[in-house]
């Protein structure tokens, strides 16, 4: 028997949980589910979902023109600053990043790919697990979970940044 349990809400006019939380937790159910999925098929590489983002992230940024610091990967990761950096230490001493001094700027750190965090980038690439979860939707499926998600993430960067003024986005 499975260590997680995962049931369908009933939501009904009588229910305890109103239809918005209930959807929210349907999707923070899949969200978690998907990322043990990716976790459990990223751990033969030795790399977390996380850090398999971070390559995928310094690799867009170095290969499309631009430059992968600190800064830049807290923004694309939705991240505060001082955690993409323990994340980047901790990538550095498993070999799988350099943190190099920029010669622009003394401050500026810029993040490259070593040859071992290049192989497992390339590996973590395939995202078989991905494929196949999402298989189950059609492609009009897709394409609407894609304007929904796109949306609620406005609504909520839109949100966050009203309350509090994100320094990292």
């Amino acid at each position: 028997m499975s260590k997680w349990c995962v049931e369908t809400i009933a939501i009904n006019t009588n229910s305890l949980i109103d239809k918005d939380y209930a959807l929210i937790i349907r999707f923070h159910q899949a969200r978690t589910m998907i990322a043990k999925v990716r976790n459990k098929e990223l751990s033969q590489y030795g790399v977390t979902a996380t850090q398999a983002a971070v390559l995928f992230f310094i690799d867009l940024l170095n290969t499309s023109g631009g430059k992968a610091t600190p800064g830049q990967l807290s923004r694309w990761l939705l991240r505060e600053p001082h955690t993409v950096s323990r994340i980047l230490v901790r990538m550095e001493k498993d070999g799988l990043v350099n943190r190099l001094r920029g010669s622009d700027k003394k401050n500026e750190l810029n993040i490259v790919l070593t040859s071992k965090g290049q192989q497992i980038y390339n590996e973590s690439r395939k995202r078989e697990s991905f494929k196949e979860i999402i298989s189950c939707l059609s492609e009009e499926e897709r394409k609407q979970l894609s304007s929904s998600l796109n949306k609620l993430r406005a609504k909520a960067f839109q949100k966050l940044n009203s309350t509090n003024k994100l320094h990292f986005l």
